[in-house]
């Protein structure tokens, strides 16, 4: 393209979005001497390899790397991270490469513009599996230079701004993305102006009906809450002047999301709302913002347990303040915020208002408090490799609502609300988590599922024999304590399998006059393992045996030849070795196929009972095969990854289930007959039933019906409604979301 004609499409988009002068004059207001050359630079390049694309709103697409590239001088950055903000998605979505970025534009905005792109060459499974390798790619950006979560905040803050023209599914998964991760992270980093802004813009798509609902009452409202708040800013001004303190104050209506978050927890409608309208005092001084609290409490009388003192008791992103609702004129409950003005600028700015850098890049150490929080974020992300848990750690650690407790020497720990002393445990050392066996607060006993409050002193008592339990997961709320008690189950499990595992293939090769030893000493078992199984060593072939995933027979057939096998008198069978249960049956003979092996034990879950036609997914058991799941099932969501197996249904099976069907039918003579003719004429048998009445006097029967797969069962189904009693059909599962509830 010739410069000519760039410049003419660049000047064509003046009038359609920001000006390119909005960005120099915001950067050098606070960066008089930074290189203007360079960021024009970028300009022309952006406009040059993003010409001919538009957004789905049509408008060319240049208008988002340069809105992108404005926020991030809003925010007061440097001149590479502004600069990066340009040549954000160049690599993404152009021809272009890091290697021309770095030729052009230096290692530094390189970096971070890779820091930024997703990992859009790679191919997962699942579009979770995507996802997560991005925010795992974003964290890692982030341990090296915080500038990248920056620049990905001010990137989804315009994407949320433009939201409109994409299909209301995407708008949906977009703002639901939004509000469980991005939201939450500007939150942990202090940039409370765009935490506000990425709620509302969620909130707008999330629940559309609610938010016109009160964006209407708020507009109908503005008048008379702009009288209330200058009338209240009038007396709090005049109360500092007769003091003789200096402080701005100002006065807003909160936002909109928080006003529906304050519906909710108070159990009330809009009308019957409180607190819904805030003050800040910004004052000179920390000594006078405990003067100013003083003047507000004898001006107004304060609401008793709404005091927080945020100065004394930083929160994890350094926000300081003094928070008190006050009953103010009127009757009217408000929140009053009293701080200094470079409490005010790291309130709004946060991160983005103190970071400092050493020549490298890294963090400075002066900053190590601020960053403390990503540096444990960073350590768990790099030791949770399944995506749910990766998922879940992660919001999990971005909603910090904090509790300050002591231990007993006096210093102060932060945690999130729900927290418990394992939790607690853990926050000391791993190996104090690992050997906790109980817990004194203020110095009383205490079970180890107590919630930690505010003020508590928490002395940890340990053993050298306890050690952590499953059942401990339902009782901590931090990734760390999460993250450690898998990994020290998950190294239990995987010992106890070797073990075991070892046992079994030990057995079935002595009944075929086999050492193991001698197979391990020849390097046979290792070259087997990786050759035929993949798995990296020999201990892994034994765990993948003692979980069941593999079978000792199989290895076996590897080493002797079939025939040879088959002549032996006594076979001692991997699946003997895993006992003998109900309902139990090989893979070779059973309806469902198990990928990679086919003699291996299955049994089917009680907990989802899954049908054929169900989506499955197999769970080794420790010395008793294969458990099949559906793939919904409650009961797989804490367990680990290695533990699961790809299995199906077998093609052409012919089996029979029993499925529980409750039905809700009037209360009337004669409707059990009706609906027992109608599963007669589906073509199915019921097993058992019970029948009572619920509190509206409507019989609920739930019946046990034999079923050969999902088809059948909407058939059933389908019969069971057409009954003209009847009001209600569904399928129980226990322990899985219900999917199958339909009314007539």
């Amino acid at each position: 393209m010739s410069r000519v004609r760039l410049e003419l499409y660049l000047m064509e988009l003046i009038g359609k979005m920001l000006r390119f002068e909005d960005i120099v004059e915001s950067v050098t207001e606070n960066y008089p001497t930074a290189d203007v050359a360079l960021l024009k630079k970028a300009y022309v390049f952006s406009g040059m390899v993003h010409q001919g694309q538009t957004r789905m709103s049509g408008e060319p697409y240049l208008i988002h790397p340069i809105a992108v590239s404005h926020i991030l001088a809003e925010l007061r950055m440097d001149m590479q991270c502004v600069v990066t903000g340009l040549l954000h998605d160049t690599v993404e979505d152009t021809h272009t490469t890091l290697e021309k970025i770095e030729e052009l534009f230096g290692h530094e905005v390189a970096s971070l513009v890779d820091g930024v792109t997703k990992i859009s060459r790679l191919t997962f499974d699942k579009k979770q599996d995507r996802e997560a390798e991005n925010f795992r790619k974003m964290i890692f950006a982030m341990s090296k230079d915080i500038r990248v979560i920056l620049i990905k905040l001010a990137d989804r803050l315009h994407n949320m701004r433009t939201l409109d023209a994409l299909r209301p599914d995407r708008q949906r998964a977009i703002a639901r993305e939004t509000m469980d991760i991005y939201a939450p992270m500007a939150n942990r980093l202090g940039i409370g102006w765009i935490k506000t802004e990425l709620e509302d813009l969620s909130f707008k798509y999330l629940d559309p009906d609610k938010y016109s609902f009160l964006t209407e009452r708020v507009v109908q409202e503005t008048d008379a809450w702009g009288k209330y708040i200058e009338n209240v800013k009038a007396i709090i001004e005049e109360s500092l002047q007769e003091n003789g303190s200096k402080g701005t104050v100002t006065g807003r209506v909160k936002h909109l999301y928080s006003i529906d978050q304050k519906m909710e927890e108070q159990g009330v409608d809009f009308e019957n709302i409180y607190d819904i309208i805030g003050f800040r005092v910004v004052v000179e001084s920390l000594q006078d913002c405990y003067a100013v609290l003083g003047l507000i409490h004898s001006t107004w009388k304060p609401v008793p347990g709404r005091f927080k003192d945020y100065i004394a008791l930083p929160k994890l992103n350094r926000y300081q303040s003094l928070h008190t609702t006050v009953v103010g004129p009127y009757g009217i409950r408000m929140e009053v915020q009293i701080r200094t003005a470079e409490m005010h600028r790291i309130a709004e700015y946060g991160i983005a208002s103190h970071w400092k850098y050493k020549e490298d890049g890294e963090i400075n150490p002066d900053d190590d408090k601020t960053f403390a929080w990503l540096r444990q974020l960073l350590e768990w992300q790099r030791d949770l490799k399944d995506t749910d848990e990766f998922m879940d750690s992660l919001k999990v650690d971005l909603f910090p609502e904090e509790v300050f407790v002591f231990t007993p020497k006096g210093d102060i720990k932060q945690f999130s609300i729900g927290s418990t002393p394992i939790d607690f445990a853990y926050a000391v050392h791993t190996d104090i988590g690992n050997r906790c066996v109980g817990a004194k607060i203020n110095g009383k006993l205490v079970p180890l599922g107590t919630r930690l409050r505010s003020g508590d002193i928490v002395d940890i008592i340990t053993s050298e024999i306890d050690r952590p339990r499953k059942d401990w997961l339902n009782h901590v709320s931090s990734a760390r304590a999460k993250t450690r008690i898998r990994q020290w189950i998950k190294n239990e499990e995987r010992t106890k399998s070797v073990a075991l595992g070892t046992e079994i293939l030990t057995q079935e090769l002595k009944s075929h006059n086999l050492n193991l030893a001698t197979l391990v000493e020849s390097g046979m078992l290792e070259e087997l393992a990786k050759a035929k199984f993949g798995l990296g060593s020999v201990e892994s072939l034994y765990a993948t045996i003692g979980y069941g995933k593999v079978s000792a027979s199989n290895v076996l057939r590897s080493i002797v030849p079939e025939e040879t096998a088959s002549r032996q008198k006594q076979k001692f069978s991997f699946m003997r070795m895993l006992g003998r249960f109900k309902g139990s049956s090989r893979s070779a003979k059973s309806p469902v196929v198990v990928r990679g092996d086919d003699d291996i034990m299955v049994r089917y879950a009680q907990c989802c009972n899954p049908l054929p036609g169900d989506s499955i997914a197999g769970l080794t058991t420790l010395g008793q095969g294969l458990s099949i799941h559906s793939e919904d099932c409650a009961n797989l969501m804490n367990v680990d990854s290695e533990r699961l197996l790809e299995v199906a249904w077998a093609p052409d099976i012919n089996i029979t289930r029993p499925v529980n069907i409750e039905v809700l039918c009037r209360n009337e003579k004669g409707v059990l007959a009706e609906m027992t003719s109608a599963i007669r004429g589906a073509d199915a048998n019921i097993s058992s039933a019970e029948i009572g009445t619920n509190p509206e006097n409507r019989a609920v029967c739930t019946l046990v019906v034999d079923v050969r797969n999902t088809e059948h069962l909407k058939a059933i189904m389908l019969a069971l409604k057409r009954v003209s009693k009847v009001m209600k059909v569904r399928r129980i599962k226990k322990g899985v979301a219900n999917k199958d509830d339909e009314r007539v």
